[in-house]
């Protein structure tokens, strides 16, 4: 099965019953700076999309704050990042959480982060999880790595992957967390299938929120794999890059969806429980292209009003 769908967008299909089903909730990651050049998320995004905002290393907590602020105030739930390794002390992540909580905000997607050296007293998203600073908060989410992630296993394997799951599901099942798996952005359907069957079938719970590369040029791509250290799926990109046909069409996420939906159709006790977009064309780009491809999932919420 091909693995990309490279059409011209005056060639794009109808949704399809099962992609839209498939798209329906999903969620989209947005920055500050990015956020500052949408005009109105109402113009594009469905009512009820969660939005999640990255907390890259340097953002200011203010500007991290007013974002999720004014999406908030938009009527999308927001889902700030909280970056292990980039938060100095659990007085700092108090703080933050206390910021949040001040302009409505209840979710949080809690990560080791991608810095190297711990500025602090955190490492892992578990230690947040344990620290007591999320009361009053309704929904937690951690990270998935259908490929892996060698900054966790630096031998290749899945090992303290796999574990870090186990224990972040236990933790869901003793508590009254709201939880939910956003994984890393993958290019294939199978070894996706095969990852979350193997996560249900080794008893971990958690649903998982598939991550998705949003409409993106491939060069954009390759640059953005290699930052976030996506293995096989990067081998892939390289490849398709030795056609010059193909470097200069746009990246649609097309094929990769309809193999997971037609999947979910047919097994719907499949754990990926919703699509979670990563926009790494422009957000824009990636919500023109669900409002095209995924029929009713797509519809902004200015349109519906």
């Amino acid at each position: 099965m091909a693995l990309f769908n490279f059409r011209r967008k005056e060639e794009a299909a109808p949704a399809t019953g099962g992609l839209e089903t498939f798209l329906k909730g999903y969620s989209i990651e947005v920055m500050p700076r990015t956020a500052e050049k949408v005009e109105s998320f109402r113009d594009i995004l469905p009512i009820g999309t969660r939005v999640y905002i990255a907390h890259i290393d340097g953002t200011p907590i203010e500007d991290m704050v007013s974002t999720a602020k004014r999406i908030g105030a938009e009527g999308f739930d927001v889902m700030p990042h909280f970056p292990a390794r980039i938060i100095k002390d659990k007085a700092t992540l108090q703080d933050w959480v206390a910021r949040y909580k001040d302009v409505g905000v209840r979710q949080g997607l809690l990560l080791a982060g991608g810095v190297t050296t711990p500025v602090g007293d955190f490492h892992t998203s578990m230690q947040l999880l344990e620290s007591g600073a999320f009361t009053g908060f309704d929904r937690l989410h951690v990270a998935g790595h259908p490929e892996g992630n060698k900054d966790i296993d630096p031998d290749g394997s899945d090992r303290m992957v796999m574990e870090a799951a186990r224990w972040k599901s236990a933790f869901m099942e003793r508590t009254d967390a709201k939880m939910a798996m956003a994984t890393q952005f993958c290019f294939e359907a199978q070894p996706v299938i095969d990852w979350v069957t193997r996560l249900q079938a080794e008893g971990i719970k958690l649903p998982v929120h598939i991550g998705i590369a949003g409409p993106a040029k491939l060069q954009t791509l390759i640059k953005f794999a290699i930052a976030c250290g996506v293995g096989p799926s990067l081998r892939v990109l390289q490849k398709r890059a030795m056609d010059v046909t193909k470097l200069l069409l746009p990246y649609e996420p097309t094929e990769v969806l309809e193999g997971l939906a037609a999947h979910k159709a047919a097994n719907p006790a499949f754990g990926i429980e919703q699509v979670h977009f990563f926009p790494l064309g422009g957000i824009k780009t990636n919500a023109q292209w669900v409002t095209e491809n995924g029929g009713a999932s797509g519809v902004p919420a200015s349109a519906t009003a």
